[in-house]
């Protein structure tokens, strides 16, 4: 048992001892992260000169080795910051990242293209791709955590990115997109102010373009109206609906949703009416009768031919009957101030 046990440690050393083969060390480089490369080698992919350089990743991504792609791109940029080859290198990080769907990622990667080589010759290409990846997250698509973990789809990090997008190139075919799909991305958020205010950008800003424009006029009443009906009713948004909805018919008129923006104000004036009809019953409930006098006409003026505008006349005329209704209707000085309810 003794000769046993002296046997392996001497076997163990034996081993080490002997010549042998070393497998590729795991090498962790900043920018590129882990990869297995021979005891002082390059791996096999690195060249001496930033041509040949490139040339490995072109053909990786060729054949869809997007890992090594990247590395071959990154190590182009890296060692030839300034030669002519490292605008198509930083190219190639974005689009290797793409393909390996680490689109937060490859976005940064077009927005260093853009801000370091602002000539690169596909500069419309760049921008078009930052915009789908953008796309892409307004879909829903998640942002990740250390770019590995998927977290949950953000409207606020995707406004952001569009915003870039339209810096990048204001006037570019992407921009007045870009432009809409904030107003889109606030409205997902809930942000319904903000996403007007987006909306009214793109109609000002490319009033020029006479689609986008009405498109953008169009949602920002859309959106008014959706404000309107979120919560509790809301005069003053629904005025501002009314407002969008009824220029967006005055600059469109051969729009095919002119029909639906005039059923929307329809629909926003009954609902002024309702609300006015609510604060005059409460008006007159309380023998307040002047300010009851005030709404039951606030509701002929939003909707005149409705069924509420044919009650509300009928009350302003027993209110009239009323023996010196001025008198009646102004509250003491000494009386106690009594809130209108908001309407519903």
């Amino acid at each position: 048992m003794i000769r046993r046990i002296v046997r392996v440690p001497l076997l163990v050393a034996a081993v080490f001892a002997l010549p042998h083969v070393c497998p590729a060390p795991l090498v962790y480089k900043p920018g590129e992260g882990w990869s297995y490369e021979p005891v002082g080698g390059g791996g096999g992919w690195k060249r001496t000169r930033a041509k040949d350089q490139l040339e490995v990743a072109e053909k990786a991504f060729e054949a869809k080795d997007y890992d090594l792609a990247l590395k071959a791109a990154r190590e182009t940029v890296k060692k030839w910051e300034f030669s002519d080859y490292a605008p198509k290198a930083q190219f190639l990080v974005g689009r290797s990242l793409e393909e390996l769907k680490d689109d937060e990622k490859a976005f940064k990667a077009y927005q260093t293209l853009l801000e370091k080589y602002p000539k690169v010759d596909n500069y419309e290409e760049v921008l078009k791709r930052q915009f789908e990846i953008s796309n892409r997250y307004l879909s829903g698509q998640r942002f990740k955590l250390w770019g590995v973990v998927p977290l949950f789809p953000s409207m606020e990090k995707t406004s952001q990115m569009y915003e870039k997008v339209i810096k990048n190139g204001p006037y570019s075919d992407v921009a007045p997109k870009a432009q809409m799909n904030i107003g889109t991305a606030q409205e997902k958020r809930g942000e319904f102010t903000d996403a007007v205010k987006a909306y009214e950008k793109a109609a000002d800003k490319y009033h020029d373009q006479k689609n986008i424009a009405a498109d953008a006029l169009f949602k920002a009443g859309m959106t008014h109206l959706k404000q309107a009906k979120s919560a509790e009713y809301d005069q003053g948004v629904a005025a501002k609906a009314i407002a969008a909805f009824t220029d967006f018919i005055a600059l469109y008129p051969d729009d095919k949703r002119v029909a639906d923006a005039r059923k929307n104000i329809d629909s926003l004036r009954g609902e002024q009416a309702r609300g006015a009809m609510e604060v005059a019953r409460f008006y007159e409930k309380r023998r307040m009768w002047s300010g009851a006098l005030v709404y039951y006409n606030e509701v002929l003026i939003k909707d005149p031919d409705s069924i509420l505008a044919a009650e509300a006349k009928r009350r302003i005329e027993f209110l009239r009957t009323l023996p010196d209704l001025t008198a009646v209707a102004t509250p003491s000085t000494n009386a106690v101030p009594v809130e209108a309810p908001k309407p519903q």
